[in-house]
């Protein structure tokens, strides 16, 4: 599997240049979204400060809520505001949620509360994998798309220094995924998503991919989808 210490864009320096624009501005606009209150699929979110605000219009979270079965054992990485793991809750009672960010776990488990499913949700904690216990027979993660380096905690929802943790996600998802498990992974142009389909590859998952849309800034276009990966 690629190594994340040599990584280097899998795209010409021209469209790395204009992605670095386009993340600069979209986080300079969600740092002055927030705080801010949230609908979305029938959810009341209060997204805090240095707090990831859920975006593209719920298309990845749509996936998440057509996907969890009653009898799944769910784990939600990277749950931010906890918006796909409060959906988790609604169908499952087993779900797990945890953020690198303590501000998005405080803030996770103030919107489970809210909503309804603090009693069938664990938060805490993790930097991926690293505690986290047991296997699962769904892994959500909206990971950050792209791959500079954070420059405070906020940025951390979308920016992964060399798709550290992207890396270290697909390396360790086996060992966490009971037999028949699968994967939903949101991601975009707006990342390297050629990379990501390497790590993909090269972890050996069979791979689905569903679009759900498309942004254009400044003459740049990208699209989102949702990757259902399985064994």
């Amino acid at each position: 599997m690629p190594d994340s210490d040599g990584y280097k864009p899998m795209m010409s320096p021209e469209r790395a240049r204009s992605l670095r624009r386009w993340h600069d501005v979209a986080y300079e606009n969600l740092r002055a979204s927030l705080p801010t209150r949230i609908s979305l699929l029938g959810l009341d979110l209060y997204v805090t400060e240095d707090v990831f605000a859920p975006s593209h219009g719920g298309g990845f979270q749509e996936a998440v809520v057509a996907e969890v079965k009653p009898t799944d054992r769910v784990l939600d990485m990277g749950t931010g505001s906890g918006v796909n793991a409060i959906l988790a809750a609604a169908v499952s009672s087993d779900v797990v949620a945890v953020d690198v960010n303590p501000k998005a776990v405080d803030c996770a488990i103030a919107n489970a509360d809210r909503n309804g499913v603090s009693s069938r949700i664990t938060f805490f904690q993790s930097d991926v994998f690293e505690a986290v216990d047991g296997a699962f027979d769904l892994i959500v993660f909206d990971p950050p798309f792209r791959w500079f380096a954070p420059r405070d905690l906020l940025e951390v929802s979308t920016a992964d220094e060399n798709y550290r943790a992207l890396t270290k996600f697909m390396r360790e998802a086996k060992d966490h995924l009971r037999t028949g498990g699968r994967i939903l992974l949101n991601f975009g142009t707006s990342g390297d998503i050629d990379f990501l389909h390497t790590l993909v590859d090269a972890a050996g998952f069979r791979k689905e991919i569903f679009p759900y849309g498309q942004s254009t800034r400044d003459g740049l276009t990208v699209d989102y989808c949702t990757l259902r990966l399985s064994l």
